[in-house]
């Protein structure tokens, strides 16, 4: 019995062991299919247009709406820290530079995956369990190209737009409550901004968010897809679990991958 008892237990850490593995294998495995498949011929233009309305456009609002009261926290808590040093003017530079390297993209593609990352998990899955996907198989049609690839594509676009955008309403967020509730003078706040924020600072702020566009849908989109091999069950309940995981693990991955990318580009 003991022997057996340990045998069970070194199978079990096995299986711990593995399991992980070759999850993050099937993982690599779709989202290179799907990636290639963005530029196999004939090209999906007006599938990624749609996609770049749903996952951009319409994310557009909350973007701003984040990102105007995310840049006036900063501008308060910056102002009521520099000014212990009696450094207010500096004020600028602090909330652009916060907005541009790390808060820009994270919290974009945390916002888009509470918006549109749900959404792609849930409409996949249940295209799934509704044996939607099989009837592409049967129609001779790659579910992966069909479904994964336009979003993914769609993705790379509206990432690095919708940073940009949450940057500037974040930036004049500060500007609001720096400004013209706690009285800097708006050419200072202004001209640290100029004078602090490097091309290099932008371009490693796009860098993030096309990885976190690549990490968002590919997530996404494989739970969504393979609800049907869930432990957890088939059906309502499975696409539920899907799109949770989907969003729980998107967002840890996408606050991982940005420890790891800064520590390259800093």
């Amino acid at each position: 019995m003991r022997f057996a008892d340990a045998k069970t237990t070194l199978a079990f850490l096995g299986r711990l062991a593995i399991s992980p593995i070759q999850e993050m294998g099937r993982i690599a495995i779709f989202f290179s299919y799907g990636f290639f498949h963005i530029f196999s011929p004939p090209l999906q233009i007006s599938k990624i247009i749609e996609q770049v309305y749903f996952i951009g456009t319409k994310s557009v609002f909350v973007i701003c709406l984040t990102g105007a009261f995310t840049g006036m926290v900063l501008g308060l808590q910056g102002y009521y820290t520099l000014v212990q040093f009696g450094s207010e003017g500096l004020l600028g530079a602090a909330v652009a530079l916060s907005l541009i390297r790390e808060m820009g993209p994270v919290l974009t593609a945390i916002m888009v995956v509470g918006r549109a990352g749900s959404a792609m998990a849930a409409e996949i899955g249940i295209m799934r369990i509704s044996e939607q996907i099989d009837a592409l198989e049967t129609m001779d049609i790659d579910p992966v190209r069909f479904l994964f690839s336009p979003r993914m594509a769609a993705a790379f676009i509206s990432f690095p737009l919708l940073t940009a955008i949450f940057d500037v309403v974040g930036i004049f967020g500060g500007y609001l409550t720096g400004s013209i509730l706690l009285g800097i003078n708006p050419g200072i706040y202004f001209a640290k901004v100029q004078s602090s924020v490097l091309m290099k600072d932008i371009s490693g702020g796009f860098i993030k968010s096309l990885v976190f566009s690549a990490v968002v849908t590919t997530i996404c989109c494989f739970q969504g897809y393979f609800t049907h091999t869930r432990a957890e069950g088939f059906g309502a309940k499975g696409v539920s679990h899907a799109t949770t995981s989907a969003v729980v693990a998107s967002c840890v991955l996408t606050l991982i991958v940005d420890y790891i990318l800064t520590s390259f580009l800093l």
